[in-house]
């Protein structure tokens, strides 16, 4: 062979190598935003659906869970804004209102 032919041949070569490690490191960079949204995904997943505590790690409820906790604390608050049996809040406000003498508004 000669020595021209030798350079085209090792010129192709390396063109072959470039494009594949061109190739080699785009699919890196494109498989390594993927993994990233599907860490991000698993993340979402497990806030969603609640973690249990492993070593060195607390776990934590789920959203429902979470909002089920937000639910029964709202229903005691409200049901301490209500005349109801004497017991609430709003009962109270209305014996000192009318032991002092001053109108409450009616809900």
């Amino acid at each position: 062979m000669t020595s021209a032919g030798t350079l085209t041949q090792l010129a192709g070569w390396s063109m072959a190598l470039g494009t594949i490690a061109g190739g080699a490191a785009l699919l890196w960079r494109i498989t390594r935003g993927a993994r990233h949204i599907a860490h991000r995904l698993e993340q979402i997943a497990d806030d969603w659906a609640g973690v249990p505590a492993r070593p060195g790690v607390p776990g934590h409820d789920g959203v429902m869970a979470r909002l089920g906790a937000i639910e029964r604390r709202l229903g005691a608050v409200e049901h301490e804004l209500h005349p109801n049996s004497g017991a609430s809040l709003r009962d109270a406000v209305d014996r000192v209102a009318a032991q002092v003498g001053v109108s409450t508004p009616e809900k």
